[in-house]
Formats: structure tokens, C-alpha cells, sequence
């Protein structure tokens, strides 16, 4: 069945999703289109294609530990000179975005995986552009603000033409089905996602 490229983060709701990867692709950024605004818990994870029903189980079980959180953007940051790239910073709920990517890599799972660097809550606005424009997407933001409550997350696949699709959103347990997914460009028409099992 071959290798797919999954990833798993926290949708950035309308109308700030949006805003967020047009200003994202006005810097500069070619990848602004294909990749919808996010916080991500699992960052790009190549897996056996067999392996996703298990994948979807093990997420649903995650989602369905998991509370509502209220989660709140303030401003921006930068990992440069270590990585090239420039966030809006997650000032409340960076510690539930924490708990829940352990549980979403939790070693006994079936996403177990090391991370490169240590789990840092974010949105990336600007990534692996020149240093003008990195400087331009750090100042330009840098007074944006956000909240919402969070109530689920999503599983991504990459495609061969790097753009990430949505596979399925897990609501937290009490939580209601998720309004907040947000309809973001992408470089191609797509039809709807079929959620899938788990």
C-alpha cells in the first residue's frame, strides 16, 4: 500500500485562519495555500498506509479524553537564527497543547515518535523566506490578537503536490461537532473530506 505523510494539529478558526494564511502568502511564502493556519501536535509523520486504521482509533480515543480549552494568540516570534521562521505565539493553552501532543505520540501508540526540536506551541506566519520579508511578517504582526475555545483537532494528509488535506476532525468529548474548521485556499478545487472511521 506504500507510505503516506500524516500530520495532526489544532485548526485556527475563521475569519483569523484565513486572514492568517493570506498575509502569510503576502510575505512571500509560497507554502501559505497548501498548508491551512494551524498549531501543529504532530508535525509531518511518514507511516505505512496500512497503519491508519489504527491511527484513526488511537486519535479518537485521544479526542475522546480530551476537554474544551480556551486557546489566545498574542503577537509574534522567532526562531531564527536555529530555524527560519516567524509565529504569531500561543499565549494561553500553550500547557493543554502540550498534554495533548504527548498523548498523540504517547510511546505506546501508534504515532510514538522523537521530536527534532522541543514541542513549542505556535502559527507559523512565515517560513524559509528572505530575511526582509521575515522581518517584514514580525513587525506586521506583531499587535494581531485571537481567542476561541478549542473543542478538536484534525488529521492532515500531505499530497504528492505538497498541499494538506483534512482526513477527519476528533471533538472533545462534550464538545459538540466542530464549527470552527476553517475553509481555507488551496491551490486546487477539492471536493469536501469524507470523514472516515475513527
Amino acid at each position: 500500500m506504500g507510505t503516506v505523510t500524516l500530520g495532526v494539529s489544532l485548526a485556527v478558526p475563521e475569519p483569523y485562519g484565513s486572514l492568517l494564511q493570506e498575509r502569510r502568502a503576502g510575505f512571500g511564502d509560497a507554502a501559505a495555500h497548501g498548508i491551512p493556519t494551524h498549531v501543529t501536535l504532530l508535525p509531518p509523520t511518514e507511516v505505512d498506509a496500512e497503519r491508519l486504521p489504527g491511527i484513526r482509533a488511537h486519535l479518537a480515543s485521544v479526542a475522546a479524553a480530551g476537554r474544551p480549552f480556551p486557546m489566545r494568540l498574542s503577537g509574534t516570534g522567532t526562531f531564527r537564527p536555529l530555524s527560519p521562521v516567524v509565529y504569531v505565539r500561543v499565549v494561553e493553552g500553550g500547557e493543554a497543547c502540550a498534554r495533548l501532543q504527548q498523548r498523540i505520540r504517547d510511546a505506546s501508540g501508534p504515532l510514538a515518535r522523537e521530536l527534532q526540536f522541543p514541542y513549542h506551541p505556535h502559527v507559523t506566519v512565515a517560513h524559509g523566506i528572505p530575511d526582509e520579508a521575515m522581518d517584514r511578517a514580525f513587525a506586521e504582526l506583531a499587535d494581531f490578537e485571537a481567542a476561541w475555545t478549542v473543542c478538536s483537532f484534525a488529521l492532515y494528509e500531505q499530497g504528492p503536490d505538497a498541499v494538506w488535506r483534512k482526513l477527519h476532525t476528533y471533538d472533545f468529548a462534550g464538545c459538540g461537532p466542530a464549527r470552527t474548521v476553517p475553509a481555507q485556499s488551496s491551490p486546487v478545487d477539492e471536493p469536501a473530506a469524507t470523514p472516515q472511521g475513527g
